[in-house]
């Protein structure tokens, strides 16, 4: 039988743990993010989060990691790390197996669930409709001839749905916050489909809207206001095409009357320069927002996007 004094001293060591706990507060959550675009989306829906801290895990000035090769620092963040956060359709292709080995109990968020119409690589000419499809995707997986089109965060409109399936995932994950994260992923989604219309209605007043892009990234963007991307200079990112190459793209540049190729700010202009001037078209930089400021949320990238939009419009327009 339980006496007075003893009820009484379990009564004030449950009260010592109550207050202990409410000082020390829940429980922290570390995310960390696989790309740059995705440290922007996160840390948009997460900003005002009590105990969330949101973290890159490649450096923010990399771009597309289609290369790239996880070091040891990156293994101890994954190690430390509550939620990953990833770009997904095979973008963290370096990843592999070093998911399981670095933090077995890792929570992943896939920023590409959901997303319907997705792009085969080199599928310009059908811009999502003929070729069109959707299926279920792994977290991994390293990109071929066939594969999805990973660049979903260049387009604003679909960058606005990764917003909000990052809100819910993350709400489902820390339920404390779970009001913040639907109100910060609403404004952003919001503000991103206003841009993304923005682009359409700007695009349908060019009368020539074919152009060349430096590799694959700007697809979705195309698609969803209307460009057409007829060529691209570079089929795998970094590298440079055969002197035949460069030909053949010129001569779809001449037949399909491009108005202009864009490069991009990540990779070297050089042979997109080249490629413009033999073909007698302009040339001009678009920025994917694949790297950027460290810090920065979505305020940056729908600043950069801006700009993007007043470059078609300066560099079509003319045609």
């Amino acid at each position: 039988m339980r006496t007075p004094v003893f009820s009484a001293i379990i009564i004030v060591l449950l009260s010592v743990f109550s207050i202990t706990s409410a000082i020390a507060g829940p429980k922290p959550v570390k995310i960390i993010c696989s790309t740059y675009p995705m440290y922007l989306f996160t840390n948009s829906v997460c900003k005002g989060s009590a105990g969330v801290t949101v973290d890159l895990m490649l450096p923010s000035s990399l771009g597309c990691p289609h290369d790239y090769v996880l070091t040891p620092q990156d293994m101890r963040k994954l190690a430390e790390a509550d939620v990953l956060v990833i770009n997904g359709l095979g973008m963290e292709s370096f990843l592999d197996a070093s998911l399981k080995k670095a933090n077995p109990g890792l929570r992943i968020i896939d920023s590409s669930s959901g997303q319907k119409g997705l792009i085969l690589l080199e599928d310009h000419e059908s811009h999502g409709h003929e070729g069109e499809k959707s299926r279920g995707h792994e977290a991994t997986g390293h990109h071929h001839h066939g594969d999805y089109n990973p660049h979903l965060f260049s387009s604003p409109r679909r960058a606005a749905w990764i917003v909000a399936s990052l809100g819910e995932s993350m709400a489902k994950i820390d339920p404390k916050n779970a009001a913040l994260y639907r109100k910060n992923a609403f404004s952003w989604h919001r503000r991103l489909m206003d841009l993304s219309n923005m682009y359409t209605k700007a695009v349908a007043a060019l009368s020539n809207r074919n152009i060349v892009t430096q590799h694959e990234v700007f697809d979705y963007l195309a698609a969803d206001c209307g460009l057409s991307v007829v060529a691209v200079v570079e089929s795998e990112p970094g590298q440079e095409p055969s002197a035949a190459a460069m030909l053949e793209i010129v001569r779809t540049i001449r037949e399909k009357k491009a108005a202009a190729l864009f490069t991009e700010p990540q990779y070297p202009a050089k042979v997109g320069e080249t490629i413009a001037k033999e073909a007698g078209i302009d040339v001009a930089v678009l920025d994917p927002v694949a790297s950027g400021p460290k810090g920065a949320d979505l305020a940056h990238y729908e600043s950069v996007m801006i700009k993007n939009l007043e470059i078609l419009k300066a560099v079509l327009g003319k045609k």
